[in-house]
């Protein structure tokens, strides 16, 4: 029996230590790129190309995310209503207050606290696939110009905000000033510099918005439903 751990323990640490080199050699490096006029010219380029500006007037986002959520976004208001698993909570999201149901049923104390904060993490990450492009001069954010093969890239890092601050992304721009692909340098993956593409564009209320993304292998990411209102609507 003896023999029979040490065998397993030794298997185990091989195993780990294949995991922990292979981690190693396909993680990419974050890139160092140069902050200044060029990084500031891209930005723009790409806000320009998905009119920024008519998105910051548009009242109402709704959409769906992969795994089942539901989100309707009510910018002019601050207001989420966010629906999972039999989870409806509603709540603003500077201040995160707000109530929650499940089954229909009004939650309190800490359950309530509870399904606020797992709301807030959701639309956090879902509502991010969506709008990022729009999110790259949000307070905290640092801008920076590197080139690829691929042609310009702006890399944007969050000091803060959302729920991993900290983490990077590298947007590679299109000749049309969309976005192609970005590359993550995010803390809950182990592997720097996964790249995913912002494809399927659409046009809503004058508003460039990518809802299909394709990573390595057979790893997507589709938004659904998507549909956005004024008040004049």
């Amino acid at each position: 029996m003896k023999k029979i751990l040490i065998v397993l323990l030794a298997l185990i640490f091989v195993i780990i230590t294949a995991l922990v080199i292979g981690v190693k050699i396909v993680s990419e490096p974050l890139p160092e790129g140069q902050t200044g006029e060029r990084a500031e010219e891209l930005a723009d380029r790409m806000l320009e190309a998905l009119n920024a500006d008519a998105y910051a007037q548009l009242d109402v986002i709704k959409w769906s995310f992969p795994r089942g959520h539901h989100f309707v976004w009510n910018k002019a208001v601050d207001s989420v209503e966010v629906r999972w698993s039999g989870y409806r909570v509603k709540f603003k999201t500077k201040t995160l207050d707000g109530e929650a149901y499940e089954n229909d049923v009004k939650l309190s104390d800490e359950a309530k606290q509870d399904a606020l904060q797992q709301a807030w993490a959701l639309f956090a990450n879902d509502s991010f696939w969506l709008v990022a492009p729009f999110k790259v001069r949000d307070p905290g954010t640092s801008r920076k110009y590197v080139e690829t093969e691929d042609g310009p890239g702006l890399l944007i890092t969050y000091s803060s905000g959302g729920v991993t601050p900290g983490d990077s992304y590298l947007w590679v721009i299109g000749e049309d000033g969309r976005p192609k692909y970005w590359k993550m340098w995010v803390k809950i993956l182990p592997i720097g510099g996964l790249k995913f593409t912002w494809q399927g564009w659409e046009q809503h209320k004058d508003v460039w918005f990518a809802p299909s993304h394709q990573g390595p292998g057979p790893v997507s990411v589709d938004l659904k439903n998507l549909e956005v209102l004024t008040n004049i609507d």
